[in-house]
């Protein structure tokens, strides 16, 4: 067993399936071919309203071309204080955005709190063009420690974002354990509660380097991250290969099916964690996963 990280495990094999379909003949390029092209229906389908997607390769791309189109240089970008754009992505949202600064907030088991973040954003901006100007607030769903955001939330979350005219990003990099656990739809927990932008992540539920930006009922932002896509070197020229992985990916929802299987064998290892004298839960165990294990999923 190898408990490192997701990054390490092979990919499904329906994705290298849908590589090696994707391969026969031409197709055009820099993401004009058929595949990326379907991308913003299906995801419509999905999300049940409009969407823009753009298909990426990686998820420090997504998150920082997503944030920096939100963010202008002098901005800030208040998240947790374990989000990964803050601990594991070298400075790349500060890089896009041309110096937006990233503010790290506590709180417990990953989750940010909406009457602290308010006091953060409130706090950020007294003295004027000599700080920062709050501009995005990211959250990470499911969480840096495995915990998840619910609807209402994730709601606060929004109100307080948006009376403040700032905008909402979710990094959704395990966004399927997400909406396993909490058994809701993926509109209910993004553009229904609040959120802006998504990144959608699919590279650790068995993709192979295929992740996406999703743009809620803002597709004026859509031109300025393409741009920032290509001139930061992420528009590939045979973007057929992500595009198609994505697509796989929403086929009888497979994405779901192995958000569930992951879930199911966490809630086993926490069950043996709980029962063993040895050694202790570190963090707070989502009783909504444990109660809804099914201890034949997965097989």
């Amino acid at each position: 067993m190898n408990f490192k990280s997701d990054n390490e495990a092979p990919a499904h094999p329906a994705m290298i399936e849908a590589i090696t379909q994707a391969n026969e003949g031409y197709a055009a390029a820099y993401s004009e071919d058929s595949w990326s092209r379907d991308l913003d229906g299906r995801f419509s389908e999905l999300f049940e309203t409009d969407c823009r997607v753009l298909p990426i390769a990686t998820g420090t791309a997504v998150n920082s071309i997503a944030i920096a189109e939100l963010s202008p240089p002098w901005g800030a970008v208040m998240c947790h204080q374990l989000a990964h754009i803050h601990t594991s992505e070298n400075g790349a949202p500060e890089f896009y955005s041309g110096g937006a600064k990233l503010v790290p907030l506590p709180g417990e088991n990953g989750l940010l709190e909406a009457d602290r973040l308010a006091r953060a954003i409130d706090a950020a901006g007294r003295h004027g063009v000599h700080n920062v100007k709050p501009s995005v607030v990211s959250i990470t769903q499911a969480t840096e420690c495995g915990t998840v955001y619910s609807p209402a939330a994730i709601s606060a979350i929004a109100a307080i974002t948006h009376e403040r005219g700032l905008h909402l990003h979710m990094d959704g990099a395990r966004f399927a354990n997400a909406v396993t656990s909490l058994g809701c739809t993926p509109a209910e927990i993004t553009w229904k509660a609040g959120v802006d932008v998504l990144s959608f992540g699919l590279t650790k539920s068995g993709a192979l380097g295929a992740e996406a930006i999703v743009v809620f009922n803002h597709p004026e932002w859509i031109e300025g991250m393409e741009r920032r896509r290509k001139r930061g070197g992420h528009l590939l020229s045979k973007m057929r290969y992500v595009s198609t992985q994505l697509l796989a990916m929403l086929d009888a929802d497979l994405w779901l099916e192995l958000g569930r299987q992951a879930n199911a064998r966490a809630a086993e290892l926490a069950r043996g964690i709980e029962n063993s004298s040895n050694v202790s839960m570190a963090i707070y165990f989502d009783p909504f996963v444990a109660n809804n294990f099914d201890p034949g999923a997965g097989d």
